[in-house]
């Protein structure tokens, strides 16, 4: 690679870092897509390689929501916990499928994220807070489909716990997108390093996007608690629309 390339590559882990810190899912969801489009990655080599930005892209907004609104250890626990085991799991089972249908299925589960947050803004939510509406051990539930979601699609769960923590759990989106990450943080390690052992990792393009992610996660963190609530929901809901269109569109 060279410096050119590696510039831009920088360039677009800023892009995808901002946007991570901004839904507190830490980049991987949008640099998928974009690396099955831009660079013609299959898909488990495009998963693989977003986890190496990901990955530490989770940990330092994790760290920076738990700065401006501090997690509860014991919710961060029951959903890390359990994510980490069936992440392992669903990363196992992601490495040996066909890389065609792993696409067209992380196309569905994208729009059908996107369709549930759509229905979410049409029903009344509970009233957010900071505070769970259900017995906090109930997490274990929501971080063990989280985990086995995320090792299969190597997206880390978060994605999937917030709109749950918000909807089910009552929580406001910037303590779901806390928690989310906190869900998120070991279950993408364990997917990192399985899909690394299989060879669905492209170390030359992930690093660059690794280094931009970084210096630009903190933005969209700050941005995150500067939106209204519904706008943020709203961003999310289209963004999650924009991700499945670009990879549906894939040749």
């Amino acid at each position: 690679m060279d410096l050119l390339a590696f510039a831009l590559n920088i360039l677009l882990g800023l892009a995808l870092g901002t946007l991570g810190g901004l839904f507190g899912i830490g980049g991987g969801l949008i640099a998928i897509p974009a690396l099955g489009v831009l660079f013609g990655l299959d898909q488990q080599l495009a998963q693989g390689t977003a986890l190496v930005m990901v990955v530490p892209n989770v940990l330092l907004a994790l760290w920076r929501y738990h700065q401006r609104n501090r997690i509860d250890l014991r919710y961060a626990l029951a959903l890390a916990l359990s994510s980490f085991v069936f992440a392992l799991v669903g990363a196992g089972w992601a490495v040996n499928l066909d890389p065609e249908a792993m696409r067209l299925a992380f196309v569905a589960f994208l729009v059908a994220l996107a369709f549930y947050n759509l229905l979410r803004m049409w029903l009344r939510p509970p009233a957010a807070s900071g505070e769970l509406c259900h017995h906090w051990p109930w997490l274990a539930v929501l971080g063990s489909g989280a985990g086995l979601l995320g090792g299969l699609f190597g997206v880390g769960g978060a994605v999937i716990a917030t709109p749950i923590l918000t909807s089910v759990f009552g929580t406001s989106q910037v303590v779901a997108q806390g928690l989310s990450l906190a869900l998120a943080a070991p279950s993408t390690g364990v997917t990192l390093v399985t899909y690394a052992m299989h060879g669905h990792v492209n170390w030359a393009l992930a690093l660059p996007l690794a280094i931009g992610g970084l210096l630009s996660i903190s933005w969209g963190v700050r941005l995150a608690h500067a939106l209204p609530e519904r706008l943020l929901r709203m961003l999310f809901t289209a963004f999650l629309l924009a991700c499945a269109v670009a990879l549906g569109l894939k040749a």
